[in-house]
């Protein structure tokens, strides 16, 4: 399956931007520019909204502006407009499960404990549908997971973040081309740690 609607995962406030949280924001915004694609604040889809031509397809961007934990309702707006598929949409986010500087690319999975992939699990009605996690590392103790997730990353980070994200966008152009499983292949055991 090609992917036709990229979701990328974050809240809508400005004290969220470039927080570990909003990395999936991050994601779609390299997409839109390098793809040169505007963004719309769509009332219907409840989110930043993109569509171009990618790959030869038609190929849609989506930033909910529902905050994270409702994200499945501006998905599900979309799907249903266009009428897609589930497994027809790629969803971008964070695990900090996974160091900086990794990713994960799957075609099916559970949420993992996210809320936001908790939301969209809900709406869709499946699981069915595949990811793209970007590691955001652990916490190193001195505070909280929240703390930590909704913190920005640090400057020595930032370089690490800057090659996830070209990696990241990388590989959703190669599943354009080529679909989910092949990308997968050759995407999931790179690493962009030095």
């Amino acid at each position: 399956m090609i992917p036709k609607l990229i979701v990328g995962l974050g809240n809508p406030e400005p004290k969220y931007d470039q927080t570990r949280h909003n990395i999936g924001f991050a994601v779609v915004d390299a997409l839109a520019i390098a793809w040169q694609c505007s963004w719309y604040d769509h009332k219907r889809f409840q989110g930043w909204f993109g569509e171009g031509l990618m790959a030869g397809q038609k190929t849609c961007l989506l930033k909910p502006r529902t905050y994270m934990n409702r994200s499945g309702q501006a998905v599900r707006a979309v799907v249903d407009w266009y009428k897609l598929e589930p497994q027809s949409v790629l969803v971008v986010y964070d695990d900090m499960d996974l160091p900086l500087g990794r990713l994960r690319l799957r075609q099916t999975g559970s949420a993992g404990g996210h809320n936001g992939m908790k939301s969209l699990i809900s709406h869709l009605g499946t699981q069915d549908f595949p990811r793209l996690r970007l590691g955001i590392g652990k916490s190193d103790g001195s505070k909280d997971t929240i703390a930590h997730v909704l913190g920005k990353f640090t400057p020595s980070e930032l370089p690490i973040v800057e090659k996830s994200l070209d990696l990241a966008t990388e590989a959703i152009a190669h599943s354009l081309h080529h679909g989910i499983a092949k990308t997968m292949s050759l995407f999931n055991n790179r690493d962009v740690c030095p």
